[in-house]
Order: C-alpha cells, then structure tokens, then sequence
C-alpha cells in the first residue's frame, strides 16, 4: 500500500471552471486530469462528494447523507450530449466564469436541468441503459435516501425528528402508502443519483486510462438531520425521544480557543459492535467503488472521541471517550483485505492515535505549513521527519494558502526558523514554490499539493477557515490558468525528486 513515490494535487470538483455556478464533472474535469498526466502527478484528491445544503453553509464535511452525492456537480454539458437538453436551453443558462461558486444560481439552474432529465428520460425522449440495474445494485442505500428527501419536502424541509411520529419512528405500514402514493417522486430522486453516478464512473474511467488515480474524503461523522440517523437511529448517542444527548467536535487547539463543536451526532459504539460494525463496513465499501483511496477525516476519533453534551454551547467542556477503533478496523480488514485509507492525524496526537494508525499500515499526514511551530526540529510536520508511509501535504482545505499564510499569517517565531533552515527567506512570489519542493524532497511516499499552491493564489483562495459558517467553499480557478509553464514545473520537480512514476 503506497510503497512507490509519487505526488498529486488537491482540487474539489467545484472548484474547476464552469459557466453554470459551480465547477462540475464535465469537459473542465478531463482537462484537469490531462493536466496531471502531463505534469506527471499520479493522483488527484477531490473534498467529500456527498450533498451539501446552503443552511449548513455548504460544506462538504456537512451532509445529509453519507451515501449520496452531490448532484450540483453533475455536468449540464454531458446532459446535453446525451440528449437530455437542448441546445438553446445549454446556451440560456450559460452565464459565464465567475471568479467564486454561485450556490444559490448553480442550485436553481441544475434543479431545473435535472427536472427537465428526468422529464425526457421518464417520457421515453431519450433512452439511457442501466438505471433499473444501478436501483437494484445501489438499493441498500438508495431507497432509504431517495425516501427521505421526497419526505423532506413533504414536510417542507423540517427535521425528520418534528415529522409526524409513524415516520419519525419509521411505521412501515406508513412508509409503505407514502411511497405508493409518492412512487414517481422517489424515483426521480433515483434517477438524479444515477446521472451523478454515470457522470462520475466515465470521469473515473478515464482517470485510469491516464494513470492518474483518485483520493476521495470521507468525514467521521454524519449530520443528525439526515437519512444515516434517521434509518438508524440506535446507532447513535440519542435519548428517548431520538434526539441527540452528545455532540462531536475538538477541544481547543490551533484553530479556536473554544474548540470546535461541529454538533454531529456520536457513535453508539457499543451498538455498532453488536452489528459486527455492518454500517461502518458498508461505508468503506461503498467508497472504494468510486475512489482509490479514502482519507478519513478525525482519525483521532477512532481511538478516543471529544464528547461534549448537547447543552453546552462551546467545545470546553467536553471529555475524551474510548472507541473501539481497533475491532472496527479489524474487522474491515477480514471484510477488504487491501483496505487503502489515509489516516488524516493532525493536531495534539496522542500515542494511542499513533499505534491504531500503524497497526493497520495506514499512512498519516504531514503539513508543511505546520512544521516551523515551537522546536521544529522535532516536528512531525517537518518534512525532514516524515517517515515513507506518510503523506505530506503543504496545506490542507482548512489552511491558509502558502502565499496567504506567509503574507500574513506567519509568526516570528516561524520567521526565525524558517530563516534557520533556509538560510535566507524568500520573497512571496516564490514562497510557494519552496515549500512545494520541501515537500516533494522529503522522504513522504505521496506528496499532495494543493491546486492554490501550485498557482501560488494568496488568502483569497482559501477554501475554508474553520469554526466560521459562511463564506466558505467558494474557490475556483478560471479556465487557461493552468499553463505549459506550470506543467514543465511540476513535471520536472516530480522527475528530479523521484515522484514520476509514469
């Protein structure tokens, strides 16, 4: 498992260029993977790919569902070269390059495109070959999914815990008649998950057809307003009435001196056992149809979760918990022997952390922004310290861009030693491309850099800042922006630090 160098860029699909709102898996999405091949980077690491919602201010690591995905990313182009649309209806919506995601006009014009899909494919218009096969095959998650969201907008969008007790508590006589009664509804919602899924199967086919393999993300935790708790609610730290009695999140580090409390629902880990840890296998699985690699996000959780009680407001008082995490690992071992997972380690990492993460062979992370803290020498974070079975990164999403931190983020402290590593500092056109290259010299198997950084983009093109809940998730890139120049550089960094595998 990832015993060859190599190195890769980070890039959300939204992220790409699109004159429809929000980057998606149509033409941009193959350019960008031509771009790796030709820079030689053998993987491309996408953010989590499940449905997002403006409320929770669009973050991918907040979902409705851990099983679906996005259908904002599905393609207007592919419909159309499919049939589905006409090509006066493409050119109406078209509204050209904007510099930051448009939620609100990449929702209202891709509900209306999928609606007009469906209206063709369901009138027989336009003939599209497996969707009955992919309902049958994806049933396990599909129908309890496509359920509740006709279900949510039946009860205009309130929490399933407010809808009325029979499908609340999920009577199945009463699931029965509303999806009877509902059956067309439900489908369509099948449907839409089919076109993502279509989409997504010919994007990852050609990926391998140019040896550029995917990273996909996966967060811990799911969201309490979901599908995942709804269906199984003992699996879940929930009272009587089903409602949370903990919450997930971190105490207070880096990032906030509150902590975070990200308000997820907790495992019953004690139930999950019981099961033979089924849900958590299921996932897994689920994932490696659509990535070669999943990082998964809180890694720590897996041995010791912050509990914080559902009244308190802020992470403070919340309490470390024992988990499980070495049968649950265990037993997907037994369930996927090749089991390729990252295991995203940052922050104040205990030794337990350590010995669950190399037990099972998963590689951790590095961050280069992170490694001229305090006695830098010592750092994990220091690219001279990462050991082979590790990937170094030289940010994440949660990070300011390189530029951006050495702009204006940076300490004195870090001035310090960094001057003492380097010899000199260099200048913020080039700050960039120096920790690029620390990462790629370092003894890390897989180096991932993230796209901001290889066009050297300042704060402005941060993806999130965490413990904030709007304007985030906003970035993209303007099509052209990737030069030949940028290709010859990376290329040639890959060749001469051995990461040019192919």
């Amino acid at each position: 498992m990832m015993n060859e160098r190599a190195s890769g860029i980070l890039c959300h699909i939204s992220s790409l260029p699109s004159p429809y709102g929000i980057g998606d898996l149509g033409p941009e999405a193959y350019r960008f993977v031509d771009f790796l091949a030709k820079s030689k980077q053998k993987y491309w690491q996408v953010l989590p790919l499940n449905p997002t919602e403006d409320a929770l201010g669009n973050s991918p690591y907040s979902s409705f569902s851990a099983f679906a995905w996005n259908t904002l990313l599905i393609s207007p182009d592919i419909l159309y070269e499919e049939g589905f649309l006409e090509r006066k209806v493409l050119e109406t919506i078209r509204s050209g390059e904007c510099s930051d995601i448009d939620y609100s006009q990449a929702q209202r014009v891709k509900t209306g495109l999928l609606k007009s899909a469906w209206s063709r494919y369901s009138s027989r218009s336009v003939k599209l070959k497996g969707f009955e096969q992919f309902c049958v095959e994806q049933a396990y998650w599909l129908d309890d999914f496509a359920l509740f969201v006709v279900l949510k907008n039946y009860f205009n969008n309130q929490c399933w815990a407010e809808w009325p007790v029979e499908f609340r508590d999920r009577d199945p006589k009463s699931l029965k008649e509303f999806s009877s009664s509902h059956a067309d509804d439900i489908l369509r919602e099948k449907f839409f998950q089919f076109l993502f899924y279509r989409q997504w199967m010919r994007l990852q086919e050609y990926c391998s057809q140019n040896g550029v393999g995917i990273i996909g993300d996966i967060p811990i935790y799911v969201n309490y307003d979901g599908v995942d708790v709804w269906v199984n609610p003992g699996l879940f730290k929930l009272d009587k009435d089903k409602r949370p009695t903990f919450v997930a999140g971190v105490p207070p580090d880096y990032f906030s001196e509150d902590g975070q409390r990200w308000g997820n629902p907790l495992f019953n880990w004690d139930r999950l056992r019981d099961t033979g840890f089924a849900w958590w296998v299921e996932r897994v699985r689920h994932n490696l149809l659509f990535f070669d690699y999943i990082r998964i996000d809180h890694f720590r959780a897996f041995a010791q979760c912050w509990e914080i009680p559902v009244d308190e407001k802020t992470a403070k008082k919340g309490a470390w918990k024992d988990v499980p995490g070495i049968e649950l690992f265990q037993t997907l071992k037994e369930k996927i022997p090749q089991l390729p997972i990252i295991a995203e380690d940052l922050g104040i990492i205990t030794q337990d952390v350590d010995d669950l993460k190399e037990k099972f062979g998963f590689p951790g992370m590095a961050v280069v922004l992170f490694a001229f803290h305090n006695d830098y020498k010592k750092s994990r974070n220091f690219p001279d310290n990462c050991k082979p079975l590790s990937v170094v990164y030289t940010g994440t999403h949660d990070n300011n861009t390189v530029r951006g931190w050495y702009d204006k983020d940076i300490t004195k402290e870090e001035e310090k030693n960094m001057l003492e590593y380097l010899g000199k500092m260099p200048d913020s056109d080039s700050i960039n491309w120096v920790m690029i290259e620390m990462a790629f010299k370092s003894m890390a198997n897989l180096a991932i850099i993230p796209l901001q950084d290889v066009l050297g983009l300042g704060a402005e093109a941060r993806m999130n800042k965490p413990s904030t809940a709007r304007g985030n998730w906003k970035w993209r890139f303007q099509s052209g922006i990737l030069s030949r120049s940028r290709v010859e550089k990376l290329k040639r960094l890959a060749q001469a630090c051995g990461r040019a595998i192919f």
